[in-house]
């Protein structure tokens, strides 16, 4: 199927639902600077710079790339979204002892690289508490960018996901400013912008190591061009502090990622703050994100809960409350296999078979998210074209 049948009817801005809420401002970069490219003054919201994102509504996000076919945070897993036709493709960031930034979607590589094949590195296997949990493996902070090049990745969950096993050891680790590289290349080559989703992972556990994230990032998004308003980047973390350390930096648009109702992001956990994620997604939290981020990316559960067995109740009104505020919503993480479906689409007694991932789908794009991270980005972008044709 070509891009275009696959993206639906034209190009429109990233809100999408919450369009009719915020009119021409459609997502308004908050307390935006004067200039396009310098950092953004996080005082005041809705400042009129009329910002705007030129990407189809909804969004499908490669999460990590095409994890669902290939393994993850790989050149492979980046190629195959962009080729299948995802509007963005993710990164998350680590970094590496000697302060590059790689992409990995955590610092223990034990399951995702073949490092416990290598016997010059048994040694760095430790235990260590990342974010109050308890760890035991090999982690990127331990290794020089040159050892980790001496290592493959493999595929992350190879009893759901036999068949990308096939793929293990084809790909090292990616460097950020490899996939800058490649993505500037790829945007040549098709005569326009590849979008990229950056993630900084775990930034106060690093930044507590000497081995803050944000500065180099943004480091590296001045150097590739991509520190501006209307870069085709956006900029997401679990840490609220470091999302408003990135607004300090860098002009790119931001979004503070929201885990389960009950969870309180990290950086609060260290600072003392006591408010969970269930008051984030109240008036009063979306409004004060607002004042530093463009949208969020909710757990898909705070958009419509599960009952004791796995079935999805009704939808709570964040969706709503949200665009109230003039935040886009792009909820993570839409998968194929029947463990990670709602109980309601889940067909057949195979856990990893596909069950029912378009009605999934038609369920959580009826709630007006703007977007979706998703594993399979093909199976997303034809669920996302049905549903722009209705």
């Amino acid at each position: 199927m070509t891009e275009r049948a696959q993206a639906g009817p034209g190009r429109r801005t990233m809100l999408g639902a919450g369009a009719a809420v915020l009119g021409t401002a459609a997502l308004g970069l908050a307390g935006g600077p004067a200039a396009a490219d310098t950092a953004v003054n996080t005082a005041g919201r809705h400042g009129g710079h009329g910002f705007r994102l030129d990407l189809p509504v909804p969004t499908v996000i490669g999460h990590r790339g095409t994890s669902g076919y290939r393994p993850e945070h790989t050149l492979g897993s980046y190629q195959l979204a962009l080729d299948m036709g995802a509007h963005i493709v993710e990164q998350d960031l680590v970094p590496t002892k000697d302060g590059h930034l790689v992409c990995r979607h955590e610092n223990d590589i034990t399951a995702t690289t073949d490092v416990s094949d290598h016997p010059e590195f048994a040694s760095r296997r430790t235990t260590k508490k990342v974010d109050g949990v308890s760890l035991t493996g090999w982690f990127t902070e331990d290794f020089t960018l040159a050892e980790l090049k001496t290592l493959r990745a493999k595929e992350r969950i190879p009893g759901t996901r036999q068949k990308n096993t096939l793929y293990d050891g084809r790909w090292e680790i990616p460097t950020f400013e490899e996939v800058l590289r490649w993505a500037d290349r790829e945007g040549r080559r098709r005569s326009k912008p590849v979008w990229l989703y950056v993630e900084t992972k775990h930034p106060t556990y690093f930044r507590g190591l000497g081995l803050g994230l944000e500065e180099p990032l943004a480091k590296l998004l001045r150097r590739y061009n991509r520190h501006r308003q209307q870069s085709p980047l956006i900029l997401q973390s679990f840490e609220p502090s470091s999302i408003q350390r990135l607004a300090r930096l860098v002009a790119t648009p931001r979004v503070v990622l929201l885990s389960g109702a009950g969870a309180r992001p990290w950086d609060f956990v260290t600072s003392g703050d006591p408010r969970t994620v269930a008051d984030l997604v109240k008036p009063e939290g979306l409004k004060w994100m607002a004042s530093f981020a463009q949208g969020i990316g909710p757990t898909l559960d705070l958009v419509i809960p599960k009952d004791a067995s796995g079935r999805l109740t009704a939808p709570t009104t964040l969706v709503e409350d949200a665009h109230a505020q003039g935040l886009v919503l792009h909820p993570y993480t839409m998968r194929n296999e029947n463990t990670f479906l709602p109980a309601d689409f889940r067909r057949g007694t195979d856990p990893n078979a596909y069950g029912d991932a378009f009605g999934a789908f038609r369920v959580y794009f009826a709630t007006g998210i703007d977007g979706v991270f998703s594993d399979n980005p093909d199976t997303a972008l034809l669920a996302a074209a049905d549903f722009a044709a209705k």
